[in-house]
């Protein structure tokens, strides 16, 4: 099988091209393609490995739209999602991360920044591929099988959410500030803000609250975030 390439979605074809140009020159393989429709076919025949996703795109189906349904189908679910846009406002930002990207990247950029920005979006995609099962009361995280459960019913999540997850369950009663957890879950030479932290945090309390386990991630008033047994 061929290496899984890295799919740009983006409607503008001289921006398509430097993005192509840049992605190949560092050694990735590179499809394109311009709307919605023909990224969902180019996913169907093969999976990429990380999706550049433009916010505006044409034929209905915006970008930000398309992230909210590849997060909710389990077969692209996983698939790390960068954003590319001219909008910079903080609540843009907000909006594309409580989606599923996995990070934010806004126009006009520099080709090397946006390498450095995938390689570190897939360097966290693989960090929690090997190490041991954790497990606190019928909550079981298992990082083999990148899979959670509790009593005995799986809990659905995205990779970031697992990552968090993660961290929190092998660092227990421990407070972290905000720019800790960024170095811990995202690394310390990643271009994130300290608010995304937030916002990963409200999705995977989410996630543990149809199971009533959300109150294991608390949230410890001008500090940051700790997760405990006792409530």
């Amino acid at each position: 099988m061929s290496e899984q390439p890295i799919l740009i979605v983006e409607d503008e074809a001289p921006i398509r091209e430097m993005l192509n140009l840049a992605l190949s020159k560092a050694g990735f393989t590179v499809t394109e393609a311009a709307d919605v429709r023909q990224a969902q076919t180019l996913i169907f025949n093969q999976l990429p490995k990380l999706i550049l996703l433009d916010w505006m795109l044409p034929n209905k189906v915006s970008g930000i739209e398309f992230a909210r349904q590849l997060k909710k189908e389990p077969q692209t679910q996983e698939i790390p999602i960068i954003m590319l846009t001219a909008r910079g406002e903080e609540s843009d930002k907000i909006r594309g991360l409580e989606v599923g990207a996995d990070d934010y990247v806004t126009k006009p950029f520099s080709p090397r920044e946006l390498v450095a920005r995938i390689k570190a979006v897939l360097r966290r995609a693989s960090t929690h591929s090997e190490g041991e099962q954790l497990a606190v009361n019928e909550l079981r995280l298992d990082p083999n099988e990148h899979r959670v459960m509790i009593a005995g019913q799986e809990v659905q999540m995205g990779p970031t959410e697992f990552r968090l997850l993660y961290f929190f369950m092998r660092h227990p009663e421990r407070v972290y500030s905000r720019s800790q957890v960024l170095d811990q879950v995202w690394g310390g030479n990643v271009y994130i803000e300290e608010r995304t932290v937030d916002v990963h945090i409200r999705r995977l309390r989410k996630a543990l609250a149809d199971h009533n386990y959300d109150y294991l991630i608390q949230t410890v008033r001008g500090v940051g975030y700790r997760f405990s047994t006792k409530e």
